[in-house]
């Protein structure tokens, strides 16, 4: 059975490693790269080769291969270049697409963007602005969010006056509540980067952005890091049914039942999914359906962690929609907020700001819905001390992203086997020093 993916991005990577007799068609002229990582390549941590993700020899991986068309009918798919590839079955895994905010002098009259102004998307949108850094002053980035963040540090830290804009009333603000919001907040203003909350970027003029609160921000970059919606153009245009995202069933299969969806792009329910762990979970369930494997997707958990130097965010969950008791420690002085969401006695969302010492022990609770004692949510977020440490057992799981559990990679000789093997470290990189002590010294963690 020929299976044809297009899309060549983390979800993709993930399910060609899963499956044989595979096409993959990517639209960039680069392998499939670890994008939650171009942060850390702009802020200098990384090289750009460490973001590639592994892709069998065995695949068909073409690149430079815009798909534009679906031809249903015929089960095939054209290419820009005119020229078809058929398929028994196909998976779009078309990602999303960032959306351009309404702000009156980004597009120049000549129809391009001004030369101030740079996504960050792609490596090249990435190799774009690493190679402007050197050059400016100042920037602005237009955006509050996770990939907000990770890019005004790495700015921050290659030495530009950087200044944060987000239309919310506080940072995150997707994520965490405003005490958290709060904390990031100073932490960056520490770095010497200025956050405007509830103000919106409305021109961009040879002065300066102009804000809707009567600023006007000199600056010499414009990075646009807010807003993007699933990809869903070539979805729609082959008649498939398509809300917020090209909606899938527990086989992640779509109105047409050769063609399945994963990823950023697809729906499942009302559940559109942002970061790596639903994407991959979805590629490794969607490769057991389609190797003949009885299997249904029931949905993603969601675990996001913030992927920069020095700025620890991790949440579990949905903490700010989950039902149930809250209890909550913040502490400004220490940069510290921790907040769990307790139903019935077990975790069902978690948020951590500043410290994330107990993150493995949290986590472990709340992928095993352990039922807790009355004290221990307390316990959890009040004792300062480090957790003591957790003998992993070899069923819990220690990568999120890729679902990877402690015995795996105990059964790795180094962290170099332990990446390449199962993926660990290669999302959004949060389980490294975990997994680095797992096959260092076999101990807990």
């Amino acid at each position: 059975m020929r299976t044809v993916v297009v899309g060549a991005g983390l979800a993709a990577a993930r399910l060609a490693q899963e499956l044989s007799d595979v096409t993959v068609l990517g639209d960039e002229p680069h392998p499939p790269y670890n994008r939650i990582l171009l942060s850390a390549v702009l802020e200098g941590t990384h090289d750009p080769a460490a973001l590639r993700m592994p892709v069998p020899a065995s695949v068909d991986l073409r690149l430079d291969a815009r798909v534009v068309e679906i031809h249903r009918e015929d089960r095939e798919v054209e290419l820009a270049d005119r020229s078809r590839v058929p398929y028994d079955r196909l998976v779009l895994a078309t990602g999303s697409i960032p959306t351009l905010p309404p702000i009156r002098g980004l597009v120049r009259l000549d129809g391009r963007l001004d030369e101030r102004v740079h996504a960050f998307r792609t490596l090249e949108d990435c190799r774009r602005l690493d190679a402007a850094v050197p050059h400016a002053r100042n920037a602005v980035v237009v955006g509050g969010g996770l990939l907000g963040l990770q890019v005004a540090r790495a700015l921050a830290v290659r030495g530009l006056a950087t200044e944060v804009v987000e239309g919310g009333e506080h940072l995150l603000r997707s994520q965490v509540d405003a005490r958290a919001g709060a904390i990031l907040a100073r932490y960056l203003t520490r770095l010497g980067t200025a956050v405007y909350t509830g103000a919106r970027a409305t021109r961009l003029t040879g002065a300066g952005l102009v804000l809707d609160n009567g600023c006007t921000l000199d600056t010499d970059l414009v990075v646009l890091t807010a807003g993007g919606r699933p990809s869903t153009a070539l979805a729609r245009r082959a008649g498939l049914e398509v809300r917020r995202g090209i909606v899938v069933d527990h086989h992640l299969r779509t109105s047409d039942e050769h063609v399945h969806a994963i990823g950023d792009c697809a729906q499942h329910g009302d559940q559109v999914t942002g970061f790596v762990p639903p994407a991959w979970e979805q590629a490794g369930l969607l490769a057991r359906h389609l190797r003949g494997e009885d299997v249904a997707y029931d949905g993603a958990r969601t675990v996001a962690r913030l992927r920069a130097t020095d700025l620890d965010v991790a949440v579990l969950g949905d903490p700010e929609r989950a039902a149930g008791q809250v209890v909550e420690v913040s502490n400004p002085v220490t940069g510290t907020h921790r907040k769990l969401v307790v139903r019935d006695g077990v975790i069902v969302a978690a948020t951590l700001v500043g410290d994330l010492s107990r993150i493995g022990l949290i986590t472990q609770h709340y992928d095993r819905a352990t039922v807790l004692g009355r004290h221990e949510p307390g316990e959890l977020l009040t004792n300062d001390r480090p957790a003591p440490p957790v003998a992993l057992p070899d069923d819990a799981e220690v990568c999120a992203c890729a679902g990877v559990s402690a015995g795996r990679i105990r059964a790795c000789a180094s962290v170099d086997e332990a990446r390449d093997t199962t993926r660990a470290t290669t999302g959004c990189g949060g389980c490294t020093s975990a997994v680095r002590q797992l096959v260092l010294e076999g101990a807990p963690v």
